[in-house]
C-alpha cells in the first residue's frame, strides 16, 4: 500500500530554517504530483505547495512564496520543502501527500493520500 512518511520537523526560532522531508512507497512516485499541506491548531488544513511529476513546475500558497521551496528527487521517491525566514505563524503539523491519479495537474486538490505528519513549531 501507499506510505509517506515525513521526517524534519522541530522547534526553531523565527529566522531560522528547517528542511522537512518525505519518503514515499507503494506508488509509482515519478508519475505523481506531490503536495505539501500544513494545519494549526485550532484552523483548517491548508495548501502549502506542489510539484508535478518531473519536477518542472511548482505551485506557492501566497503565504509562503520566497520563502519555502518544494522540491523532489525521483531517484530516492522523496519530496522536500525547504523552509526559511520561518514566522510564528508557520507553526504547524506538515503533511505530504499524493493524488489519487497519476500525472494530475499541478492545480489539483484531489489529494488522496496522506502521511502522518510532522511538527514544525517557530517561537517569536
Amino acid at each position: 500500500q501507499v506510505q509517506l512518511v515525513e521526517s524534519g520537523g522541530g522547534l526553531v526560532q523565527a529566522g531560522g530554517s528547517l528542511r522537512l522531508s518525505c519518503a514515499a512507497s507503494g506508488l509509482i512516485f515519478n508519475a505523481y504530483t506531490m503536495g505539501w499541506f500544513r494545519q494549526a491548531p485550532g484552523k483548517e488544513r491548508e495548501f502549502v505547495a506542489a510539484i508535478r511529476w518531473v519536477g518542472d513546475r511548482t505551485t506557492y500558497a501566497d503565504s509562503v512564496k520566497g520563502r519555502f521551496t518544494i522540491s523532489r528527487d525521483n531517484a530516492k521517491s522523496t519530496v522536500y520543502l525547504q523552509m526559511n525566514s520561518l514566522k510564528p505563524e508557520d507553526t504547524a503539523i506538515y503533511y505530504c501527500a499524493a493524488p489519487a491519479s497519476l500525472f494530475s495537474p499541478i492545480e489539483t486538490m484531489s489529494y488522496h493520500y496522506w502521511g502522518q505528519g510532522t511538527q514544525v513549531t517557530v517561537s517569536s
